[in-house]
This record gives C-alpha cells, structure tokens and sequence, in this order.
C-alpha cells in the first residue's frame, strides 16, 4: 500500500543541498516510509500528528518529519516536513 508523497518547500530546500549519494539514502527512506508510514514515531503535544521517523546518513542520526492526510488511520498522502540532525530539530519544526 504505497502512499503518495509530498514536500514542503523546506523540505525540498535541505534534500536540494545534499550530496547525490546522500539523496539516494534520504530516497530510499522516503520509500520506506511510503510503504509502512507506522514506521516513524508519533510526537505528542505541539507536534500532535507529526510523526518522526530516524535513521543514519554518513555515520550521524537524521531525523524525518512527516504528517499522514488526511488522518493516521486512513492516510492517502505522506506530507514530508522536514529533514536534518537532532539538534535544534523539533524547535525548528514547531514552527
């Protein structure tokens, strides 16, 4: 059950800066996530429905946001939000 996929603009921005073997890392993630959204982990409170999914690119913990529409139980589309290290990370996606 393959979902669509979407990104936002500073999605699209962060993954236009990587390197071409990292693209495919985060690409290959993407497509995992697309296949099992369960596969990430669901935030609470500010980030109620924001679902974070981690994995290692060049040896460092990454971390990948994304939101189920139109709900988690029936989704349709995968919404990525955003993509970088844990540092600053969930401050950055609050807002």
């Amino acid at each position: 059950m393959a979902l669509t996929i979407s990104a936002t603009s500073s999605f699209d921005r962060v993954v236009k800066k990587l390197h071409a073997k990292d693209k495919k890392v985060v690409d290959s993630e993407v497509a995992a996530v697309a296949e099992n959204p369960a596969i990430g982990e669901e935030k609470k409170g500010d980030l109620l429905g924001v679902f974070v999914h981690k994995f290692k690119l060049n040896k460092q913990e990454t971390l990948l946001a994304y939101e189920l529409v139109p709900s988690k139980l029936k989704p349709k589309t995968v919404v990525l939000l955003a993509l970088g290290p844990h540092e600053n990370f969930y401050t950055a996606l609050k807002r």
